[in-house]
């Protein structure tokens, strides 16, 4: 498909400010994605751990291909196709009971927010410094950072922040308004940060003992990014709703809440036009195909990025990498791009990397390359 020529000026004409950008990424395949002059990036950032299979994978590309060809929407007012088949795999690898979908990360913690605050009957959370869970209002609220977070203040719900990886603040910020903890396994936006061993598995235990819900946000670890389906099932536990959203159909725009037995949404108490589309759905079984495929080598992967990279103080699970590069991090980011390389600065100076999971050992080892060149010759 033909590209505006003029793209920059466009953008600067028309399109609100909200992002900052130099470049435009027109073609994709497997881990390697082609710039609007023609330049090939191998591809550490992935959509920010979205495009899990790779850019437009055969089988996801057939798959969009032929729903669309037959039914692109019909809303939720009748039986979608494919989305009682998802709700079931995604219950199946979960060990939850139910599903929901929506159209992204933040919508699906959105669902989550809601579902324990009309189940409990309670209405204030708990969530960690440095977390992220999206910019729609509520989950917003239970977001930590102050420059997204202050401009729209006040925010609803009311949300308590604790030091992440402690699970003791946890208990003592309890109270009896308290509907739900919402954690990541994982913290990606704040540049892979992991917690210590035991953590999730004591939140869960708190939770229990004070009776809230446990949240797990796993938008950016879930559906095999860390190794398993659910970076929870490293810590053999369960939350009571899980969200899901990045890795889950290849790019094409989908979240999803799974929750246990008896946390539902009742009729009419949660909806969407688009959640959960004929199109969204095949995108996610055939994502979920290969994913099947790829997720027993991702562990080999990991230890090779991490050995790759081991002078560097990485801090990985499964294919979810974070450095600590400091005030160097954004020339370590363009000197990587200049080298045929895309990684991505999240917060506080950390590099965060985060390849498709059907990356090749050679791929990683010529990324890998690139980045530590990078940063020995910066920092």
């Amino acid at each position: 498909m033909k590209y505006e020529d003029n793209y920059r000026e466009l953008e600067s004409s028309y399109y609100m400010p909200a992002f900052s950008r130099d470049m435009m990424l027109v073609k994709g395949s497997g881990c390697t994605v082609t710039d609007a002059e023609g330049r090939s990036y191998l591809d550490f950032v992935a959509g920010i751990a979205v495009c899990s299979t790779g850019h437009c994978h055969p089988k996801v590309v057939k798959a969009i291909q032929e729903q669309a060809a037959e039914l692109i929407h019909c809303s939720n007012l009748y039986y979608v196709p494919h989305q009682g088949t998802l709700a079931k795999r995604l219950v199946e690898y979960s060990g939850l009971k139910k599903a929901f979908f929506s159209n992204s990360g933040a919508e699906a913690n959105e669902a989550a927010i809601k579902l324990a605050r009309v189940r409990t009957g309670k209405k204030e959370f708990i969530a960690c410094e440095d977390g992220f869970h999206g910019r729609t209002m509520a989950s917003l609220a239970c977001t930590h950072k102050p420059a997204i977070r202050e401009p729209f203040l006040p925010l609803n719900p009311r949300c308590t922040f604790v030091p992440y990886g402690d699970a003791d603040v946890i208990r003592k910020a309890i109270t009896k308004d308290t509907a739900a903890v919402m954690v990541e396994p994982v913290q990606g936006e704040a540049g892979v940060i992991i917690p210590p061993k035991g953590y999730l598995r004591e939140v869960r235990e708190i939770c229990d003992e004070k009776d809230v819900l446990l949240i797990l946000d796993e938008v950016q670890t879930g559906i095999g990014r860390t190794g398993r389906w659910f970076a929870y099932q490293h810590e053999k536990i369960q939350p009571d709703i899980v969200s899901l959203a990045k890795g889950i159909a290849s790019g094409f725009p989908m979240g999803a809440i799974i929750a246990r037995d008896g946390l539902e949404f009742s009729k009419s108490e949660h909806g969407s036009t688009f959640a959960g589309g004929p199109v969204a759905c095949a995108a996610a079984l055939a994502t979920l195909d290969v994913i099947n495929e790829v997720l027993p080598s991702v562990a080999h992967k990991s230890e090779q990025m991490k050995k790759a990279l081991s002078a560097h103080e990485i801090r990985i699970t499964g294919l979810m990498a974070g450095m600590t590069i400091g005030d160097s991090c954004p020339a370590v980011q363009q000197a990587c791009r200049e080298n045929g390389v895309l990684v991505n600065c999240a917060a506080h100076g950390n590099l965060r990397l985060v390849p498709p999971l059907v990356i090749s050992a050679e791929e990683i080892d010529r990324g890998c390359g690139v980045i530590h060149a990078a940063i020995e010759s910066i920092c």
